[in-house]
């Protein structure tokens, strides 16, 4: 029996992700490289070399101005260690069914409260930012549903989920380069259409394991369509 390339390609595991991003430090120096990928540069004023002051804050040598690392992102204002988000957005988007509001405390040993608010800013952010991005290039696709897990009947038809898509635009060794998830009405023919005309460059390669995205509709709009049989 075929295995599913897509579907067992090699991940990135928790005690892989606490490796990399288990400690305070670690988290400040990985937001400090998306934030600054060259070199630090000065809200203000535009100049390219600071110093640290003690309490964390870096002021610029021409203007003065003092800016903290998460100023202007996510993180700004939270009494949050940096850790709890870093493993709220690692268990958010490595799940496929999503993971509810009730499961999520448990996993960052927070508060209720504390995790719907966690959850839902980060879905916010990803949602404002989707409509303004296109994925170009080699892209894999996949569908997906969220909310949780209820009771009930199960399967796509099940009652309180929401149907969206999982892009990754991918390099040529299929490393992550962007992601998008976007939520449609449903997996139709017509919806397929209308996602793959907003969300994908024309000429991009899109290859997915679902949902008949080879369909002729998606593949006018992109140069290749790869689908691989589920085994």
């Amino acid at each position: 029996m075929a295995r599913n390339p897509i579907q067992f390609q090699p991940g990135l595991s928790l005690p892989a992700f606490l490796e990399q991003y288990g400690t305070e430090e670690q988290c400040r120096a990985a937001l400090y490289r998306l934030r600054w990928p060259k070199e630090f540069v000065c809200p203000d004023c535009g100049n390219t070399t600071c110093c640290q002051l003690s309490r964390g804050l870096y002021q610029c040598h021409h203007c003065h101005h003092q800016t903290s690392l998460t100023a202007g992102t996510i993180f700004h204002g939270t009494h949050l260690p940096l850790t709890t988000w870093f493993l709220a957005i690692y268990l958010l988007t490595q799940r496929k069914n999503g993971l509810s509001a009730l499961q999520l405390p448990r996993e960052l040993g927070v508060t209720y409260n504390t995790a719907w608010k966690l959850k839902h800013k980060l879905l916010q952010v990803m949602h404002e930012r989707n409509p303004r991005e296109t994925l170009t290039g080699r892209i894999e696709i996949d569908d997906a549903y969220l909310d949780g897990e209820r009771p009930g009947k199960r399967g796509r038809s099940a009652e309180h989920k929401f149907p969206f898509v999982a892009a990754v635009q991918t390099d040529e060794e299929s490393h992550p380069q962007r992601v998008q998830l976007r939520r449609v009405s449903g997996f139709t023919l017509t919806e397929i259409r209308r996602y793959a005309q907003q969300a994908i460059a024309p000429g991009s390669q899109v290859i997915s394991d679902g949902l008949g995205w080879d369909k002729i509709a998606l593949c006018r709009h992109v140069s290749s369509c790869w689908k691989n049989i589920r085994g």
